[in-house]
């Protein structure tokens, strides 16, 4: 009895591989490299162009270490962003469905965050006069630039890759909130906050290590990057607004 012959791929095409979980060794290595390069054009690159280009070289670390690979599990590693990354045809039901999904999760974290935060802000910075809420010059520009500029490289490469490859890696994870978390949610916060310190050396830096434990969350509890996105856009876009609005910053 013979057994039938398999079709074979062309030779041209060459079968994907999904990519083997890497160890911690190698994560913190793309880690150390990718923080270097961003904090090197943070200061070489003229001030005007220095976000996008620290934030090209997270997404491009994302590409390399996930993104370029067409087998990679992207839901796993929390990039699937409804599908915008995946190679088959894009579905609007679930693009609608899991960023709606992602958008409750990040107005409920305002919801609970933004209050104390403002009270503190007021606090800390000392601020006596009242509040005026001063719109930027293009409210769509800054919205935009905080959602695709900032929020999309860092949380990609922070939440989607790091955080994701050293839980992998380390294994110990415990349930807070419902949302299974390790030692690689401590650590990815704990880079984003050196990143932040490196590119600007002002111990107030190191303060987004506190919101970067929030962002972490949202990724382990929605099963994604998406919530962390758009509340690191939220966070950002609340900042700026207290600034301008008690004075501290220019419109």
């Amino acid at each position: 009895m013979t057994t039938p012959l398999q079709p074979s791929r062309p030779p041209c095409e060459p079968a994907p591989s999904e990519p083997a979980w890497p160890g911690p060794g190698r994560v913190l290595a793309v880690a150390a490299v990718t923080t270097a390069l961003a904090t090197a054009l943070s200061y070489l690159v003229p001030a005007s162009y220095a976000a996008t280009a620290v934030g090209l070289a997270f997404l491009g670390a994302t590409w390399w270490t996930v993104l370029r690979h067409r087998a990679a599990d992207l839901a796993a590693w929390g990039l699937g962003l409804g599908g915008l990354t995946d190679a088959a045809p894009l579905r609007a039901g679930r693009l609608l469905a899991e960023a709606g999904r992602a958008c409750l999760f990040a107005l409920g974290a305002a919801a609970l965050c933004f209050p104390p935060f403002w009270v503190g802000y007021r606090i800390y910075w000392q601020a006596s006069a009242p509040f005026v809420l001063k719109l930027p010059p293009s409210l769509l520009d800054e919205v935009l630039g905080q959602l695709l500029v900032i929020a999309l490289p860092e949380e990609a490469f922070f939440r989607g890759y790091l955080q994701t490859a050293l839980d992998r890696a380390w294994g110990w994870r415990r349930k807070l909130l419902g949302a299974r978390l390790g030692w690689g949610w401590l650590v990815a916060a704990a880079l984003f906050a050196l990143g932040h310190y490196l590119t600007a050396p002002h111990p107030g830096r190191l303060a987004v290590f506190f919101p970067a434990l929030l962002f972490g969350w949202l990724r382990a509890r929605s099963g994604g990057v998406g919530a962390a996105l758009a509340f690191h856009a939220l966070c950002n876009l609340f900042s700026a607004t207290l600034a301008r609005g008690y004075g501290f910053a220019a419109p």
